[in-house]
């Protein structure tokens, strides 16, 4: 058996179709999107594999293929395929959270982590937002569910932070980048700080995911006041700035000479 036909014959017992025209071997991964295995060596098993639009003729003008990677055997290009096809699904599931495509989640208005594509936030009562992590685990794309009850004093110390990050009349000797970064560090701190978290599981259906999303939000109200957060006064403030302290000069408290110099 040829190269091709070992790649078409192993596709198939993952339930994945396969063409081959000429030099080309064809895999839809959608109906707009497929993956084009190319042979580079008459002799030894190799392939270019190739990202193009399905419904775009070669000839055509506007055809592009994208080289993505170079397959050496059946498994490697049975894996190659598969994580593309996982990650096609990922897509197609965030885009769905993020404009509540199905009815069952259409009173939650889902919005993208700044920091990580793969994250959506909700949110969800008076204190609380709905968390979704779609990502490929072990090959297969898993959905990470967390319902997060910030407590009413959070967004004070939202505020707060805010202050002393962007206040004009402080010094201010960070760059934008580090501001950015300062401010997201701040909030995942916070969150860690300042909240209850309550774990609603991991998912690889997704048809049950939008079903446990609907009861969470249902179940938002009742959550939020059982999930009491620290008070205020046992949860230490975060000092914002701590978060750059950790590759600073240390100095010795013991030497006054260390103290007098400016």
């Amino acid at each position: 058996m040829s190269f091709f036909e070992d790649i078409a014959a192993a596709l198939d017992k993952e339930g994945l179709e396969s063409r081959v025209h000429d030099d080309v071997m064809f895999v839809p991964i959608t109906s707009d999107l497929e993956i084009q295995f190319v042979e580079i060596d008459p002799l030894m098993p190799a392939a270019n594999v190739y990202i193009a639009a399905a419904d775009v003729d070669e000839d055509d003008e506007n055809f592009e293929a994208a080289l993505v990677s170079v397959v050496f055997s059946v498994k490697d290009a049975v894996k190659t395929v598969a994580e593309h096809v996982a990650t096609d699904q990922i897509v197609t599931v965030l885009r769905d959270l993020l404009d509540a495509t199905d009815e069952r989640i259409e009173d939650l208005d889902f919005f993208q982590n700044p920091q990580n594509p793969h994250m959506v936030h909700a949110e969800v009562a008076a204190n609380s937002e709905l968390q979704v992590v779609v990502e490929v685990v072990d090959g297969e794309p898993t959905a990470m569910v967390t319902f997060v009850a910030f407590g009413e004093s959070f967004d004070e110390l939202v505020d707060q932070a805010i202050e002393e990050l962007w206040s004009p009349n402080g010094e201010d000797t960070l760059s934008e980048e580090d501001h950015e970064r300062l401010f997201f560090d701040v909030a995942a701190e916070l969150t860690e700080e300042a909240s209850e978290i309550l774990e609603l599981g991991t998912f690889t259906d997704f048809d049950k995911l939008f079903d446990v999303l609907s009861l969470a939000a249902d179940q938002a109200d009742d959550w939020e006041e059982q999930l009491v957060p620290l008070d205020d006064e046992d949860t230490d403030r975060v000092d914002v700035y701590d978060i750059f302290t950790e590759d600073d000069e240390e100095f010795d408290l013991d030497d006054p000479g260390e103290l007098d110099e400016e």
